[in-house]
């Protein structure tokens, strides 16, 4: 079985190459491309021909699409070209699948949704993206879902990984600058490891080829809720109990209102992903979200 995987390079992409590898011939992309025996491969999601040419070049049997535009207030200023990558892109691979007869595996947002309430979204709950991002990522599910393609589309929240840059790390070199730090509190969420979306990817795709009806849209996120607030304090707590070599400096936290720091592109404040259909069709426990980011701290303090 040969796989695609494109966005090789991202936090996704680096965790894909790692848990695709057991499960057949896997030929990575990043937007650079690389040459194929064929002639040059494109990795680019913004050049939707070469896009489209890479696939009928490496013919795989399952596409994984790990690359996306992510900049959320940068795409406020870049419409057009965050709908090209998000969802111009997608409709490319998802006609390029269904001529091949391969599968497309997508990754979407909790962005998708407007965030009131707070109940754990549903797979079938009602859009209504608040900013360009969300809005050209539910553009690009959409896409996947009207195609004739086999498509497994997972949609996640607040993803990070050791590698590259995180909510984290972010906490910790402010907390050695700064005395005191302000932290979004009405928003709630999951954060949810590179890792553990990579190998449930892998455990699904084992999955999907001796049941390929179990395709479709599915929630991915780790277990429980938190806000950002909650989430920065107990990355300090961790570092500290980590009694790690860097000093912090900061001696309090203190929650803010989302209002109160103004952003180009509006977040949703309950990004809650109900998760019970993915559990059940493919047996899986999600673990709690504190035991991904307690192993990515070990990872970098």
């Amino acid at each position: 079985m040969r796989i695609l995987l494109l966005g090789k390079n991202g936090q996704l992409g680096w965790e894909l190459q790692r848990s695709l590898a057991p499960l057949g011939e896997l030929v990575a992309l990043d937007r650079h491309g690389t040459d194929g025996l064929s002639g040059p491969l494109a990795g680019d999601l913004a050049d939707l021909d070469g896009l489209a040419a890479t696939v009928r070049a490496v013919r795989p049997q399952i596409i994984v699409n790990a690359a996306a535009y992510t900049a959320v207030d940068k795409a406020e200023s870049e419409p057009d070209l965050a709908r090209c990558i998000n969802a111009d892109a997608p409709a490319v691979l998802a006609r390029e699948a269904a001529t091949s007869g391969a599968l497309l595996v997508h990754y979407s947002t909790d962005y998708v949704f407007d965030g009131r309430g707070e109940q754990p979204w549903r797979e079938g709950d009602a859009t209504g993206p608040l900013s360009v991002y969300g809005q050209t990522k539910l553009a690009g599910e959409q896409a996947i879902g009207q195609s004739a393609a086999q498509h497994l589309v997972l949609r996640t929240s607040w993803v990070y990984a050791a590698r590259g840059g995180n909510f984290v790390k972010t906490m910790l070199r402010l907390a050695q600058e700064r005395e005191r730090l302000t932290v979004i509190n009405d928003q709630w969420g999951a954060p949810t490891g590179a890792d553990l979306i990579a190998d449930v990817t892998a455990h699904a795709l084992r999955q999907w080829r001796a049941r390929p009806e179990c395709g479709g849209t599915y929630h991915l996120a780790a277990a429980g809720v938190t806000t950002w607030f909650e989430y920065a304090k107990y990355a300090l707590a961790q570092a500290q109990q980590a009694h790690t070599a860097v000093p912090l400096k900061a001696k309090e936290v203190l929650p803010m209102a989302t209002k109160d720091y103004p952003t180009p592109a509006k977040r949703p404040h309950n990004s809650r992903l109900d998760t019970r259909k993915l559990q059940s069709t493919f047996g899986l426990r999600l673990p709690p979200w504190q035991d991904g980011v307690r192993r990515m701290m070990a990872e970098i303090l």
